[in-house]
C-alpha cells in the first residue's frame, strides 16, 4: 500500500490534471455547483495530500539527500512562515481565503516533487510514464486542433465554461462572452479574429507547456521509432496552434540544455528549427488560422480597451498588445518588489489576489509573484531551488533537467507553477529521477 498508492496517485494525477477544467466545466452546466463543485474540484489536493502522507509513513524520513531538497523545504518554511505572519505587519491586504489560495500555490510544486522523492520508480514503472506522457500529448493535441477548426466559438460561450471561471473560480473575462481573452488571437482585423487551441485544459497556456514537457521527452530519445516521430510531430503541430510564444522559446532552451546534458548536437539542431518554424507559423496564422467572430457585445469591449491600451496585432511585432502587456507587468513586478523586497504576505499576487478582491500587487510572471508574497528572500529561495534541481537532474534525467529549465523559462512571464498539471507532474517527475540510484536514459530519459 505504501508504494503502490503514491504511483497510482501519480499516474492518476497526470491523466486528470489534463482534463480537469474540461470536467469541472460539464459538472458545473449539469447543475453541479458552489460548495458540491469545489468539493469534487478538491480531488487533486486530497489525492496529492493522501499519497504524501502514505509515501512518508512508507519511508519514515524526509528526503535531504540533494541541494535541491533542502532549498525546496527552506523555501516551503519561509512560505509557511509568510502565512502565519499578519498582513498589517508587512503592509498587505489580502484576505484569509487568498491566503490560502497562495499557500496551496506556492507549496503545490514542493508537495510533489517531495512525493517523487518518495518513489523509487522501477524502468518498467518510468516506460509507463513515457507511454502515459505520450498519449496524453496525442490526445491533447488532436484534440485541440479539431476543436479550434471544428466547435464554433459560440458553443463554447454557451457551455458551463464562462460559468466556472466566472461564479466558481471568481475570474471574470469580460470581452469574450466570460470566456477568458487569451482563447483568441487578436490579428487587429475585427472581421478575422483567430481561435488558439486550447484543447482539454481550457487554456492555450497550460496546453502548450504540457506540451513542451512531452516534447522534450521525444527528443530525448536517442534512437527515435515511427511512433516517437509521429506523435512528436502531432505535438509539435499542436504547440504551434496554442500560439504561445514563450512556450516556442522556451522549448528552443529546453532543447539547447537538453543538448549539453546528453552531449550531443541533434536536440539543438532541433531548438534552431524550431525557432525557425515557429517564426514561420507566427507570419501565416492569419492566413491558416481558425477564423471566428465577436458578437456585437465582445466589440464594443474590445475596442474600448483597445482605445486605453494600444498595440499592434502582429506577433512579431515588439509592439503587440500581449507582448507589451507582459513586459509592462514584468517591468512593474520588478520595481514592487526591489521597493518592497520583505513582501507583503501571501495572497497579495496573481489570480489569489485576483478571485478575492485584494489589489494585485504584482502578476503574471512566477517570480514577481512570489517577491510579492514571499519576499526577496522567497523569489530568490525558488530560483536557487530550480537551479539546484537542473544541476542534480543533469546526469541523471537530462529530459527532466531540459524540463525544469524550459519551465523556469516560462516563469518569467507567466505563472507556470499556476498550471498544475507542469507544478504537479513536472516536479513530481524531477523528485522521482533523484530518487533512482542510478541513471537510466532509456527509462527516465
Amino acid at each position: 500500500m505504501t508504494r503502490r498508492l503514491p504511483w497510482l496517485a501519480l499516474l492518476v494525477l497526470a491523466a486528470g490534471l489534463a482534463v480537469h477544467n474540461l470536467v469541472m466545466a460539464f459538472l458545473w452546466d449539469a447543475g453541479l455547483r458552489d460548495t458540491g463543485l469545489d468539493v469534487v474540484a478538491a480531488w487533486k489536493d486530497a489525492l496529492l495530500l493522501a499519497a504524501l502522507v502514505v509515501g512518508l509513513w512508507g519511508a519514515r524520513r524526509i528526503p535531504l539527500d540533494h541541494w535541491a531538497d533542502r532549498l525546496a523545504l527552506g523555501y516551503a518554511a519561509l512560505v509557511v512562515l509568510y502565512w502565519l505572519l499578519p498582513q498589517s505587519w508587512l503592509g498587505g491586504e489580502a484576505t484569509a481565503r487568498g491566503e490560502l489560495y497562495a499557500l496551496r500555490h506556492h507549496l503545490l510544486p514542493v508537495g510533489a516533487y517531495l512525493l517523487g522523492r518518495l518513489l523509487a520508480l522501477s524502468a518498467p514503472q518510468w516506460r509507463r510514464v513515457g507511454v502515459l506522457l505520450v498519449a496524453l500529448a496525442g490526445a491533447v493535441a488532436a484534440w485541440g486542433i479539431v476543436d479550434a477548426y471544428a466547435v464554433p466559438l459560440q458553443w463554447w460561450r454557451d457551455s458551463g465554461v464562462p460559468g466556472w471561471y466566472r461564479e466558481q473560480l471568481g475570474l471574470a473575462y469580460e470581452c469574450l462572452s466570460g470566456l477568458p481573452e487569451n482563447w483568441i488571437f487578436n490579428t487587429g482585423d475585427e472581421a478575422n479574429p483567430l481561435r488558439r487551441e486550447v484543447s482539454t485544459f481550457l487554456s492555450p497556456l497550460a496546453t502548450a507547456y504540457l506540451l513542451v514537457v512531452v516534447l522534450l521527452f521525444l527528443a530525448a530519445r536517442r534512437r527515435p521509432s515511427p511512433v516517437t516521430v509521429g506523435v512528436g510531430t502531432l505535438a509539435y503541430a499542436g504547440l504551434l496552434w496554442t500560439h504561445t510564444r514563450a512556450a516556442y522559446v522556451a522549448l528552443a532552451i529546453g532543447l539547447v540544455v537538453l543538448a549539453g546534458a546528453q552531449r550531443r548536437w541533434a536536440p539543438a539542431a532541433l531548438g534552431a528549427g524550431s525557432v525557425a518554424a515557429s517564426v514561420l507559423f507566427l507570419a501565416v496564422y492569419p492566413s491558416v488560422g481558425p477564423s471566428t467572430a465577436y458578437t456585437a457585445e465582445e466589440l464594443a469591449c474590445l475596442r474600448a480597451n483597445a482605445a486605453v491600451e494600444g498595440g499592434t496585432g502582429d506577433a512579431l511585432s515588439a509592439g503587440e498588445a500581449s507582448t507589451e502587456s507582459h513586459l509592462r507587468n514584468l517591468r512593474d513586478g520588478v520595481e514592487t518588489v526591489l521597493r518592497h523586497p520583505w513582501g507583503y504576505g501571501l495572497g497579495n499576487a496573481g489570480v489569489s489576489a485576483k478571485r478575492t478582491g485584494a489589489e494585485i500587487k504584482a502578476g503574471e510572471s512566477t517570480y514577481t509573484e512570489l517577491g510579492v508574497d514571499t519576499g526577496l528572500a522567497g523569489a530568490l529561495l525558488f530560483v536557487g531551488w530550480l537551479v539546484a534541481l537542473v544541476a542534480a537532474l543533469w546526469r541523471r534525467s537530462p529530459w527532466l533537467a531540459s524540463s525544469i529549465a524550459a519551465v523556469a523559462a516560462i516563469g518569467v512571464q507567466t505563472d507556470v507553477i499556476g498550471v498544475h498539471w507542469v507544478a504537479v507532474v513536472a516536479f513530481a517527475l524531477a523528485g522521482a529521477a533523484l530518487t533512482r540510484p542510478e541513471p537510466d536514459e532509456a527509462a527516465a530519459g
